[in-house]
């Protein structure tokens, strides 16, 4: 499970959050009116930061509601030459897969990013006019968000050119837009939003995303993968994590499966190509037998070897270097079952990694003392593996937009039988502290006790609240006995419900003298300032990411919202939280905060409850009724005092570059790392280097 960084973290990352939700900026042009493409535009400020005292800049530029930020890679120069050339591999084999997440994320997006590349490349025209800036714009929100849906909003992303502008470009540069691409891009009601999540308006039939071909219904959808479904299996596969629904010529449903010789076949050969270079540079037995079990699953797209790379890897924890590659993560599926491509290669920090171990030492402490039933306990906590890395490399739906903490295996038996892996990426972490402002804890802190306690404990806190969630949130309670996975019981709900309840874990004990007495802060001032920073978030701040008028759709937007909106309710109950309007302006200022820990292990007991039962109506109830409405006249305050400040609400990032050192024979013998400061340049490297699939990979009926 990936964990996305926001300002309930700490004020002090409040700038640079990344993983909320909207587009900002104009409604874009109305063809019937005179546009203004062709006129001159004023040079603008980049928004580049200032060097750092070492000369590094941290961030490149800004543009419409993002901020490009660059990281460094700590502990590289202290890496073996044969683990360098590791980590080059494994990234190779990453950024093969890239163009599997835009086709993912919809079945045009390959075909309108190159027909674009293709202008941007090759228009010698005018350039200083309103017209290209809209459309170098365009085109970076694009790469930003593998395709044409806001990362986060799921919005489709609209042009702020004109159709005229845009035949112009493309007849100057000799390519032709179809009608059909036209209609993608520039009509609102087409291909209108990347991942529905109301279940009235039809979970697949409204939704953009590629994971199920045009003509397959919900109904249907759910019907086959409730046919697949082994009853009492104690080891479950994820399935159909790898594969695509069709209607094949006899009108029958069926799984184009992700593997070397199916879909996507072409770019899997390239990963597998590098996984196989990677085994040879393996630091041990248990990393190559990992590495060759998940080889062995592209292959096949057999998702037994899938689990059996999972519980490879999970055994895998000697390593200086450790990785993520596959299909992951299930949130873009509307119906929670089929993975996003990703990867994230890494290097461990022993350091940071080493004053964390209390978490993993202590994970059955927690578990014993969770507010949950008896019968939502784990009797016994296995295989818990946590540790502080730096991210060498990111593809796929982790790049340019990454997370700042993952818990995997998804798989609830392997997590229960074999145990987990937690990641904090310490150097992300690191990277949009340094490109942040302070400009956003001023505005929208109650007091001065909390923008003084945010500056003293605020960094702790988000780190701690990034580690529980993941290491102790993720990897607690069980289910009841005959309970099928959360996608088959809460369905589209299943994902908001699991993040909000990592978050309640690590919110309930950031308030325990146990983090005090295992040495994990030195007063419990760190656990207020994340009750601060959360509810301020939940409630207000993160509100600014949406367009005027939007529900909230993305979940862990959703879960913050559905924490903080039920706490608050009861809340006003004994004065634990209260509002305050001072100067026009809204507050939120918590009065109690022992109480509101009881509100939130009261919640967390609730949601394990759901979870552990798979109560449909309930998480319906909780969700819908908190979660997803917005107060807009909270929601124009909170507009209007964001917007003045100029920061932007997203962050994403450039890669470093590893340039290869080759030997006699073609050999390499080590890997040299450069930090680009060119988020365009590099998109467009990787559209040259790393563009394996077909411009079109839609199904066919024979």
């Amino acid at each position: 499970m990936p964990f996305k960084f926001s300002s309930l973290l700490a004020f002090t990352f409040a700038a640079a959050s990344f993983a909320l939700t909207g587009c900002g900026g104009d409604a874009p042009q109305n063809d019937e009116s005179a546009s203004d493409d062709w006129t001159m535009t004023t040079a603008a400020d980049k928004g580049a930061s200032e060097p750092d005292a070492s000369g590094f800049v941290w961030q490149t530029e800004q543009f419409a509601d993002l901020k490009i930020i660059r990281y460094q890679v700590p502990g590289w120069e202290q890496l073996s030459p044969q683990q360098r050339v590791l980590v080059y591999c494994l990234n190779q084999a990453g950024l093969s897969g890239r163009d599997i997440m835009y086709d993912q994320n919809n079945r045009y997006n390959l075909r309108i990013r190159h027909l674009l590349e293709s202008i941007y490349k090759g228009f010698d025209g005018d350039k200083s006019t309103k017209g290209w800036s809209r459309f170098e714009t365009y085109l970076k929100r694009i790469w930003f968000s593998n395709g044409i849906h806001h990362h986060y909003a799921n919005t489709k992303i609209m042009p702020k050119f004109s159709k005229a502008y845009l035949a112009e470009l493309s007849d100057a540069v000799g390519v032709e837009v179809s009608d059909e691409l036209m209609a993608v891009i520039f009509n609102p009601e087409v291909e209108s939003k990347k991942v529905e999540q109301d279940a009235t308006k039809g979970l697949v039939e409204s939704s953009a995303v590629n994971f199920y071909a045009p003509g397959v219904s919900t109904e249907e959808a759910q019907a086959y993968y409730a046919s697949i479904v082994v009853e009492g299996s104690r080891t479950p596969v994820e399935y159909s994590l790898n594969s695509r629904l069709v209607k094949n010529a006899d009108g029958e449903i069926e799984e184009q499966c992700y593997r070397v010789g199916g879909l996507y076949g072409e770019a899997l050969e390239q990963v597998v190509f590098w996984l196989n270079q990677a085994v040879q540079f393996a630091e041990n037995g248990k990393q190559a037998a990992a590495l060759r079990n998940l080889i062995a699953y592209y292959e096949t797209g057999d998702l037994e070897k899938w689990q059996l790379y999972n519980v490879n890897w999970v055994q895998d924890t000697e390593g200086d270097v450790d990785y993520i590659n596959g299909f992951v993560e299930v949130y873009n599926d509307p119906l929670g079952y089929t993975g996003s491509y990703e990867t994230i290669v890494q290097i461990k920090d022993f350091d940071a990694s080493a004053r964390m171990k209390v978490l993993m030492d202590n994970a059955q402490w927690f578990e014993d003392n969770m507010p949950f039933m008896d019968a939502h306990k784990k009797k016994e906590v296995v295989g818990i593996s946590y540790n502080v890395v730096n991210v060498a490399g990111e593809a796929g739906d982790a790049s340019p937009s990454t997370p700042i903490g993952v818990n995997l295996p998804n798989s609830n038996w392997i997590r229960v039988a074999h145990g987990s892996k937690s990641v904090s990426l310490g150097n992300i972490v690191s990277a949009y502290d340094k490109s942040s402002g302070s400009g956003l804890l001023a505005e929208f802190a109650h007091d001065d006790v909390e923008v003084a306690r945010s500056e003293s404990h605020g960094a702790l806190a988000g780190k701690l609240h990034t580690a529980m969630h993941e290491v102790i949130g993720h990897a607690s309670g069980k289910l009841e006995d005959g309970v099928g996975e959360p996608k088959q019981t809460i369905k589209e709900y299943s994902s908001t419900l699991e993040e909000g309840r990592a978050d309640l874990v690590a919110l309930y004990f950031m308030l325990d003298e146990k983090m005090v007495e295992l040495g994990l802060m030195k007063t419990l001032e760190t656990g207020k300032s994340e009750y601060d920073s959360y509810i301020r978030n939940g409630m207000m701040l993160q509100l600014r990411r949406l367009e005027k008028g939007a529900d909230i759709e993305e979940s862990h937007m959703r879960n913050r919202a559905w924490i903080s909106h039920w706490c608050f309710e009861r809340a006003q109950e004994n004065g634990a939280i209260v509002r305050v309007d001072r100067d026009g302006k809204t507050f939120y200022n918590i009065k109690d905060y022992g109480a509101l820990r009881e509100l939130f292990g009261d919640l967390l007991k609730e949601v394990q409850r759901i979870k552990s039962q798979g109560d449909y109506e309930a998480a319906k109830a909780l969700v819908e009724g908190y979660g997803v409405k917005v107060d807009q006249a909270i929601h124009a305050e909170v507009l209007m005092r964001s917007e003045a400040l100029g920061i932007a609400p997203y962050g994403g990032f450039v890669n470093p570059e590893m340039q290869p050192v080759y030997i006699e024979g073609g050999i390499i013998a080590d890997v040299k790392l450069v930090f680009p400061d060119d988020f365009a340049g590099q998109m467009l490297r990787y559209g040259e280097n790393y563009s394996f699939l077909p411009k079109n990979n839609d199904y066919v009926a024979k």
